[in-house]
């Protein structure tokens, strides 16, 4: 009995820890609607500061804590520098905007630490006063761990008495249900959430400063906690800080005990928890109808054909594209077939995020179930490549046909948090299942048959494949079907007003779009020869976001252009130092000076040049 209890006395532990950083990324959200993918930078930052006054002031238990207070509090000034400079500017854009320039200060912060405090792993001293153990029941207690399920209260206490019985806490939870009616009143707004983002980047920074006698600290933190931080969010509710104290309680206390169980379960665990929530209560335990969505989108544009003579443009790249192999290098080709599944992967995510209207957070969970797919089929049933690469897609249709039948009954911020919860899941069944996915050594040998083994002969496979992918997309974005998705994504009551059945037609675009994922998912697999977890990962999926952005998602051929520049800028900045500095600020100055992304430039480009018309009012 004593054991148990003290796995129950672990588990809370952890839990006041992940409410500290999920608690301020939910008041952030609730007031801002900033999906604030940065909020782990704000905990890995906290820890570092932390870690460096503790080892720099005079010890003792007055140095320990003035330590973890003054991080917390730098962590609170460096986040209103963000504020101001960078998500000032994006408060009503729309959630992809938001996540993919947050991203961009993950990748800078990063490298920022990296310079600033090394590589490698750093060890913090215990806490003066609490380094010690208790016999609890005839469990030794770290007496840590019971100060910490003391502070997670207190801090939940503060915060009730800060919204409850001041001025500014009062305006912060009407913000939080009407901000429309908040600005109406003359209340100041920027400077309401200038200052609500300084108190959830403090919250964050005290949640890492408060994890240096428990863990390293190390560059690899922010994004280890941040995937934890939005399931615990998202299952509590959007905005509500009751919520998120209640999930994170729940979601430590099951792994705590669920890695007695069953521990392989323990990776995913909070993904399934969250998946469930969403699917029984979709605004979660204490969140309320509305709190799904971010800033307003802009009105976009209906859909234009291209003139011929830009037509014409577009059918001579393809051309010039077809006859690279014979002037240009074996790597050079090899790059172009990576150009080309970024593009059709790109294009599979645009269709559901520009013309559905369904933001996707893990859309690599078809393109990984693709890649698996082909893999599975050659390395189990001894198929060549091209049985495997008709099997890849539809093993992809299948896991969005199920995945999106939960998914497209919500909306916002929500749907989005269950696909991630989707690919995470499928992420960690293929990282523990090492008999059947090969775990973490994944599954290799998945090369071409004989006969394309050559990789100018691969190149004219994967063309006719790729190629004919996005043709596929274009026709049907032109086609009933596609104009009805955006319709429903424009105005669902309407369009169900009209006779459609608005969830299935979101559904058969959702698995459309997965299948097509899924395609570009197998010909990526015989490209490298193998197939690895993280083609699942979020990294994959936020790949398949910044193409999306950089290329502009007002356009159908926004993901070609941005998936061509993409992989281009990856392919030069990863041979550079401080390659994540460099790319998060390419990233941030596409979203904050050329939103409409390279495709609305070169729109105006052909403008210019007489190739397109101007779109009569």
């Amino acid at each position: 009995m004593g054991f148990y209890f003290a796995q129950l006395l672990t588990g809370l532990a952890n839990a006041s820890s992940l409410f500290l950083i999920a608690c301020g990324l939910s008041i952030i959200f609730g007031v801002t609607r900033i999906v604030n993918f940065a909020h782990g930078s704000f905990y890995m930052i906290g820890a570092y500061l932390a870690y460096t006054l503790v080892t720099t002031l005079p010890h003792g238990i007055f140095g320990f804590w003035f330590s973890v207070v003054v991080a917390a509090l730098i962590v609170g000034v460096v986040g209103l520098l963000i504020e101001l400079t960078i998500l000032r500017r994006i408060y009503h854009a729309p959630e992809l905007f938001q996540l993919v320039a947050t991203f961009g200060v993950v990748l800078i912060i990063q490298d920022v630490a990296l310079a600033i405090w090394g590589a490698e792993d750093l060890l913090g001293p215990r806490a003066p006063g609490l380094d010690r153990a208790v016999r609890i029941m005839g469990e030794p207690i770290p007496e840590y761990d019971l100060a910490l399920i003391l502070i997670g209260p207190l801090v939940l206490a503060g915060i009730w008495v800060l919204f409850h019985r001041t001025r500014w806490g009062v305006l912060v939870r009407a913000a939080t249900q009407d901000r429309e009616m908040v600005d109406a009143l003359g209340v100041n707004q920027a400077w309401l959430f200038s200052g609500v983002f300084v108190l959830g980047s403090a919250l964050a920074g005290l949640g890492g400063a408060l994890q240096i006698p428990r863990e390293a600290v190390s560059l690899q933190m922010d994004l280890s906690v941040i995937g934890e931080a939005f399931v615990v969010v998202v299952i509590g509710g959007m905005g509500s800080v009751a919520g998120a104290f209640v999930a994170a309680v729940l979601i430590s206390v099951l792994n705590a005990f669920a890695i007695l169980v069953f521990p392989q379960i323990s990776i995913v665990l909070p993904f399934v928890v969250m998946a469930v929530v969403l699917i029984v209560r979709p605004y979660g335990l204490f969140g309320k109808p509305g709190s799904e969505h971010g800033g307003a989108e802009e009105p976009e544009q209906p859909l234009r054909l291209l003139s011929p003579q830009a037509t014409m443009v577009l059918m001579a790249l393809v051309m010039v594209l077809a006859a690279s192999p014979a002037v240009v290098s074996e790597f050079s080709t090899t790059l172009l077939v990576d150009v080309m599944v970024a593009t059709l992967f790109a294009v599979s995510l645009h269709f559901m995020m520009g013309l559905g209207g369904m933001v996707s957070f893990g859309h690599a969970a078809y393109f990984g179930v693709g890649a698996y797919g082909a893999a599975m089929t050659v390395k189990y049933l001894g198929l060549g490549m091209l049985p495997a690469m008709a099997i890849g897609p539809l093993a992809a249709a299948g896991a969005a046909l199920v995945f999106g039948w939960f998914c497209v009954r919500l909306s916002g911020v929500y749907l989005a948090m269950l696909t991630l919860a989707a690919a995470q899941i499928l992420w960690g069944v293929t990282f523990q299942w090492q008999e059947f996915a090969g775990g973490d050594d994944g599954i290799l040998g998945v090369w071409p048959d004989k006969w394309a083994s050559d990789d100018w002969i691969y190149f004219y496979v994967a063309f006719v494949l790729c190629v004919g992918g996005i043709w596929l997309m274009r026709r049907v974005a032109h086609a009933p079907f596609g104009y009805g998705l955006r319709g429903i994504r424009d105005s669902a009551i309407r369009a169900e007003a009209l006779g459609m059945d608005v969830k299935f037609h979101q559904w058969m675009g959702f698995t459309l779009a997965g299948a097509v994922a899924g395609l570009a998912g197998a010909v990526f697999a015989f490209s490298k020869g193998s197939v690895f977890p993280d083609v699942l990962g979020i990294g994959q999926s936020v790949d398949g976001l910044i193409m999306v952005l950089l290329g502009g998602i007002h356009a159908l051929a926004g993901p070609i252009f941005g998936a061509g520049v993409f992989v281009l800028i990856e392919d030069w900045v990863l041979k550079l130092d401080y390659w994540r500095f460099i790319f998060g600020a390419i990233i941030l100055l596409v979203v904050l000076l050329a939103p409409d992304g390279v495709a609305g430039g070169v729109d105006r480009l052909l403008r210019a040049l007489g190739l397109r018309k101007e779109r009569e009012s």
